[in-house]
Parts: structure tokens; C-alpha cells; sequence
């Protein structure tokens, strides 16, 4: 089935069941959302809401219990996990909290690893590589290991990697978790640009509501469901949204 024009993902009835009988776990309860192509969103909840669930399953990283993910007019449901792998390495990029760089590769090593790990040859991508180096602010850093960068240089790194092969979608789990505030919003605000410039939906998971400030939607869920949607909130409204939420559950 074709999916809209200008939606980069949408859910239908998402649900998630980890488990059987009395010890099952509903991670995910009738989850039905529409992310536009360009679009920065937020999603956020209390512990245990469903949030990382929710995003390992529209990054195609894990598979529902029922309902469907549409990436792009794709129906993920009657794909093979062949084509699962080729659609995450053709169209999404991932950013994690923990930056997953290659200890003993370079930075610029690191950031084409998603294209080595295609099949492709580093040579496609020399300006690429150097465009992205010069929009996180690493051109020279290149030739430097993930020890000897600090936490945002790393994180940044983490970023080009995503953006090497030009992906429809950004992934991002906690991408300031282990940053300060100031290094923390100099990444964010990369994120940002570097969507408007490529042209990019970007989906964050985030428990910081300052991070979740920049985004230009905000997902509220709760108990597996979504329970409320924010545009353009500032941190206080979004603390008080997620104290509420806290103090219900």
C-alpha cells in the first residue's frame, strides 16, 4: 500500500507484546502516528512508556506484534529481514547515546563505515566525506581515534556516520544523553541543521526536555499508548507534561 505524499513514516494500530500469559510485557499498545518528510519530533515518556521500543521498531530494528510501519510507501510487514537490512542501510541513518564508534578506526574511518559495510568503495564518497567533516566541525580531527576525541567530538562523529549514505530518516536514542548542556545543544542544533539541509526527517527519543524543546513536535507517551502531542513547546511546558504523566502512572 502507497503511503501518502510527504509522510516519511506512519504506524498503524502499533502493538507490542513481549512475553506470554500472565508475564507478558505491552510495550507498545495501538500506536497510530504520522511523521512528515522533514520533520524533527521528539519522543518522550516516563521510564518504561514505550519510547526506545517505539523507535527500534520504526527504525525497522525489531518487528511489532501487530499493526504496521509504512516508511516512504513501504509496508514493512511483508518485507524479508533481507530487505529490512537493505531498507535501513538504503534510507535511515542511526545516532545512539553511546556513539558505537570503532575503537582502532579513525574518524573519518568511522563516518564511512555504513558505506564499507554496503559493499561500496570509500571513493564515492570523498566530497561527501569532506562536506560532512566540515558540518560537524571535524575536518581536522579526521585522522584522529575515538580516545583521543572528547564525548562530542565523538558524538559528532556519530552524526556524519549517520548522514555518509544521504538517509531519508534519522534515528536518534538519546544522542545528548552522555553530553553536558552546552556540548548537548551544539549537537542538537547540528541535527537540526543538517536535516534542513539534506532534507531529513529526524525521530529522537529523549528524556531531556530542554533537547526535546528543539524539535518541532513533541510525542507524549505513557503505558505503551500516546496520550499527547506538543508543537513547539518550551522545556517548562514539556517538565510539567512529564510530571504529569510520572505522578498518573
Amino acid at each position: 500500500m502507497e503511503n501518502g505524499a510527504g509522510i516519511a513514516v506512519n504506524t498503524e494500530d502499533l502493538s507490542k507484546v513481549y512475553g506470554e500469559g500472565s508475564t507478558a510485557v505491552r510495550a507498545l499498545r495501538d500506536v497510530s502516528l504520522e511523521f512528515p518528510n522533514g520533520e524533527f519530533a521528539a519522543i518522550m515518556g516516563p521510564s518504561g512508556s514505550g519510547k526506545s521500543t517505539l523507535l527500534h521498531i520504526l527504525g525497522a530494528l525489531d518487528k511489532p506484534t501487530s499493526g504496521r510501519v509504512v516508511v516512504g510507501g513501504t509496508d514493512l510487514s511483508g518485507l524479508s529481514d533481507r530487505k529490512l537490512t537493505l531498507l535501513r542501510r538504503q534510507r535511515m541513518g542511526f545516532v545512539f547515546q553511546f556513539y558505537n564508534l570503532i575503537p582502532t578506526l579513525s574518524a573519518e574511518e568511522n563516518v564511512l563505515l555504513p558505506a564499507l559495510i554496503a559493499g561500496e568503495k570509500a571513493g564515492r564518497y570523498t566530497e561527501r566525506l569532506d562536506e560532512l567533516l566540515e558540518l560537524v566541525g571535524l575536518i581536522g580531527r579526521r585522522t584522529h581515534r575515538p580516545d583521543e576525541l572528547s564525548g562530542g567530538e565523538q558524538q559528532r562523529v556519530a552524526i556524519a556516520r549517520a548522514l555518509i549514505r544521504n538517509p531519508d530518516i534519522i534515528l536518534a536514542d538519546e544522542p545528548t544523553g552522555n553530553l553536558d548542556s552546552k556540548t548537548g545543544a551544539g549537537v542538537l542544533e547540528l541535527m537540526k541543521s543538517s536535516a534542513a539541509r539534506y532534507e531529513q526527517t529526524i525521530l529522537m527519543v529523549t528524556h531531556d526536555p530542554r533537547a526535546a524543546a528543539t524539535a518541532d513536535r513533541v510525542v507524549f507517551l505513557s503505558d505503551g499508548r500516546v496520550v499527547d502531542e506538543a508543537l513547539d513547546p518550551d522545556p517548562d511546558e514539556i517538565l510539567e507534561r512529564i510530571k504529569t504523566l510520572e505522578s498518573a502512572g
